[in-house]
């Protein structure tokens, strides 16, 4: 009974133990203090939690992982470009560019749900190809719109041509404004209080949004459509809004985000936001089709030490940093793959135990009605 449980726990946790034992590795080598690796990690987890928050929603809802959460992000750098240009810095910006970013993320959330609903049970790739079109229509508006059709007043943001945003536009005059207020100190370690409550109202607002009527109505939802249309439920309005929610959170995420680093490379930040965001849930433990605050906070915590100590162990191991780089970047795709993988084989097994216990009833069925 002992043994099974250890499978079972170990089959159940193979890619955070996986990323454990990476980590356990790695981080010796690497060579870095734990006061330095502490004081990294409590900085992203700030800077990438609320992110990975906002993709718990759509899975609750039976929506799979929610790469469209890119959309969302490009809507926060649109936020931010305009205030950048209107010189409204500190917190009163970044309110600011969360309510320009909310009808956009609102308008392309409900684009996306419309979407996935005609294309039930290939969410993820259908999520995962938006990106690429909204991507363009961004492009389109940020590098000729802007400057023509939308007024930007500071000639330091736009190309010498005079439209267009630069590749960079600096956000220097906001940097950690979030992060700044009421941070504490401890050693040599920044505590980003302000942030850390933000996130946890978030974590507050997932726990109480899953026992509200709409919550039960995803959960519903998530474990059976044809059930849920049955009970009265509108799936399809249900879904959406599920993700007009994901996409709404991620775009306050990418401004948190983006207040951190101090800058926004306009064309590429979001490009890979969604693909990290989800390896990163991934890692924590949680699947396709079942994901808690626990992973998010386990999966960033892990993914991101990875990230910290891979180039410098890299470069003690190889004598290359970008070795480390490559790893890093591998790792974060094989994840996927391989949670993607798990998932589909248990379903599958699932599936068959159910058929072979179905065929089970049947046949004692028909031996009752024999005797």
């Amino acid at each position: 009974m002992k043994k099974n449980t250890i499978v079972s726990f170990i089959s159940n946790n193979l890619v955070p133990l996986m990323f454990v034992l990476i980590c356990s590795v790695a981080i010796p080598l690497s060579g870095f203090s734990f006061s330095y690796l502490l004081a990294e990690i409590v900085t992203r987890i700030a800077r990438n939690s609320f992110l990975i928050l906002s993709l718990l929603i759509p899975i609750m809802a039976g929506m799979g992982l929610n790469f469209g959460m890119t959309l969302g992000a490009m809507a926060g750098e649109i936020g931010l470009i305009l205030v950048s240009d209107w010189q409204i810095w500190g917190i009163p910006g970044m309110i600011l560019a969360m309510i320009i970013s909310v009808p956009i993320s609102i308008l392309l959330g409900t684009i996306s749900g419309k979407i996935m609903n005609l294309a039930k049970g290939r969410e993820m790739i259908t999520g995962y190809i938006m990106n690429y079109f909204i991507n363009g229509i961004y492009q389109l508006i940020v590098l000729y719109a802007m400057g023509v059709v939308i007024p930007i007043v500071h000639s330091s943001i736009l190309l010498p041509r005079g439209y267009g945003i630069r590749n960079t536009v600096s956000l220097l005059a906001m940097r950690q404004s979030l992060d700044n207020l009421l941070a504490i100190r401890i050693g040599t370690v920044k505590i980003p209080l302000f942030t850390f409550i933000v996130i946890a109202l978030l974590c507050l607002f997932i726990l109480w949004f899953r026992k509200t009527k709409l919550g039960q109505d995803m959960r519903a939802v998530g474990q059976d459509m044809e059930v849920a249309r049955a009970s009265g439920i509108n799936v399809e309005k249900t879904r959406i809004i599920s993700i007009v929610i994901s996409t709404v959170l991620a775009g306050f995420g990418m401004i948190i985000y983006l207040q951190n680093m101090g800058n926004l490379s306009t064309y590429t930040a979001h490009s890979q936001i969604g693909m990290f965001c989800i390896a990163a849930l991934l890692v924590g433990g949680a699947s396709v089709d079942k994901a808690t605050i626990g992973n998010v906070f386990l999966g960033v915590t892990l993914f991101h030490i990875l990230f910290i100590v891979a180039p410098s162990a890299g470069t003690k191991l190889m004598g290359n940093s970008m070795i480390g780089e490559y790893f890093r970047v591998f790792v974060s795709y094989a994840v996927i793959t391989f949670a993607l993988i798990m998932y589909e084989t248990k379903k599958r097994k699932a599936l068959r135990e159910v058929g072979r216990s179905l065929g089970l009833s049947q046949t004692r069925l028909s031996q009752s009605k024999q005797a």
